[in-house]
């Protein structure tokens, strides 16, 4: 497992990018800051992004919760080496002058999450849709075709 870049180190499943299909050895302890100077900054904007993946028979799904947003607001795209990003930017609400806040805890600015897919997809049929929302982007999978057997006839 090859793990490159996390969003939040409490969180296990807050990998940008998460390859269960590379091998071995990898360095579990290197520091996340010798890779990545800004990592700090970036980790708030990152770590409010959820996105659940299943596998299916006939595909590999990811849903991510993304309440406020447009369709328009976020990006799916499929990058070379079968790597998946889901990105896109919550907007900070307009401050006016006579506005008093008295608390903010609604997340603002950019997220960025990368999945490594397995090479049993069809990167290009790719399908996302929104709704309420939940973002759903779909990845067929390759139908694995059973090797045929024959039957051999034993000669006495």
């Amino acid at each position: 497992m090859s793990i490159i870049r996390r969003s939040n180190i409490f969180d296990p499943f807050s990998l940008d990018v998460w390859d269960p299909f590379q091998g071995f050895p990898f360095d579990a302890f290197r520091s996340l800051t010798e890779s990545r100077p800004t990592f700090a900054s970036e980790t708030s904007a990152f770590a409010n992004t959820r996105i659940d993946w299943k596998e299916t028979p006939e595909a590999h799904v990811f849903k991510a919760d993304l309440p406020g947003l447009k369709k328009e607001e976020v990006k799916v795209e499929v990058e070379e080496g079968r790597v998946l990003q889901i990105s896109g930017e919550r907007s900070r609400e307009k401050e006016e002058k006579n506005d008093k806040w008295h608390r903010v805890e609604r997340s603002s600015g950019k997220f960025l999450r990368r999945f490594r897919l397995p090479e049993n997809t069809k990167v290009d049929q790719v399908k996302a849709s929104m709704e309420n929302g939940v973002l759903t982007v779909t990845v067929p999978k390759e139908e694995v075709k059973k090797p045929e057997v024959k039957a051999i006839e034993i000669s006495s």
